[in-house]
């Protein structure tokens, strides 16, 4: 099988490509390298891709990207790129968000029409929820997103819903819980904290610390993106949660006990869009799909300590 993968440079993408060649099948990985962060961390996520004979890189922008080519020789596409990130999706970056997201979605809807036995899974988030009040969170829960992150990534579902319904674009959709590992974005979390302690430098914490969060080994996503793409029903959704939760101070504490080092903890304003708590109930990828996440915090935890040392030795921050 050979699979178009967009975001291939990206963490995720970057971990699925791999996946997938390594069970044998091809990959079309298109990655635009927008300047969200340092085009050189995107290069070192591409490395071990690089050079393999079943991977061929195309450095494109999606948004002015020619799709209907590329889906004529792809038996499925895992479609991951996205503008990320809750913090920055006010204001005046939330046209990114609106092009990056929502467009870049419907551009490649448009273009599936004409391929009917395509199958594509889009990378939805946990944010689609929101303000929920429902712990476990389950796929049909009130979606009430409280950033404008989630309302585009709520968009996009319902864009492929309708190309589903109106067109009978084959399509599932996977809502990503808290992400962390090897390859985690710099702009994330546990990527902050791991740099902080390993430079000495002072961790901000937005609010009390004392945010709920499910956090998902990468690993266990990927595996939970393979299965969605051969099991998953037309049309749904599918929660991929770590399915416990881990207080953030306490996760600080493990990172600062695997570096073997402190930091000064900054205590910030709590951001707008930020959520007290997120806990996904994964009975429905666990039944459907098989889904069942094997990583613990402190595995992917060493895991991404090891990376981010990486990427300090390179630039020293």
């Amino acid at each position: 099988m050979r699979y178009l993968v967009t975001g291939v440079a990206g963490f995720i993408g970057s971990h699925l490509a791999e996946h997938l060649l390594g069970r044998g099948d091809s990959v079309l990985g298109v990655d635009g390298f927008t300047d969200f962060y340092p085009r050189w961390i995107k290069e070192k996520n591409l490395a071990g891709l690089k050079g393999r004979k079943d991977f061929e890189f195309l450095e494109a922008n999606l948004l002015s990207l020619e799709l209907k080519p590329l889906l004529k020789g792809v038996d499925g596409i895992f479609h991951l790129s996205a503008q990320a990130g809750v913090r920055n999706s006010w204001g005046r970056d939330f046209d990114h968000y609106l092009q990056h997201n929502i467009k870049v979605t419907q551009l490649i809807l448009e273009a599936m029409k004409e391929f009917p036995k395509l199958r594509m899974v889009f990378s939805s988030t946990s944010s689609v929820y929101g303000d929920t009040d429902q712990y476990p969170t389950p796929e049909d829960s009130q979606k009430r997103p409280f950033s404008p992150y989630g309302a585009t990534k709520l968009a996009c579902e319902g864009l492929c819903y309708l190309y589903y319904k109106n067109y009978g674009v084959n399509f599932v959709a996977l809502r990503y819980f808290t992400v962390f590992g090897a390859r985690q974005r710099p702009d994330m979390a546990f990527h902050k904290f791991i740099r902080g302690a390993l430079l000495n430098e002072p961790i901000p914490v937005y609010g009390d610390g004392n945010q709920l969060r499910d956090y998902t080994y990468v690993k266990d996503i990927v595996a939970g993106i393979a299965a969605g793409f051969a099991k998953g029903r037309t049309g749904e959704a599918y929660n991929l949660g770590g399915g416990h939760q881990t207080k953030l101070m306490d996760a600080i504490q493990t990172i600062f006990k695997l570096c073997g080092k402190s930091a000064e903890i900054k205590y910030e304003p709590k951001v707008k869009g930020d959520v007290q708590e997120t806990l996904a109930d994964t009975t429905k990828a666990r039944t459907e799909l098989g889904y069942d996440p094997k990583g613990s915090v402190e595995l992917g935890l060493k895991e991404e300590i090891e990376w981010v040392k990486g990427i300090v030795a390179v630039n020293g921050k």
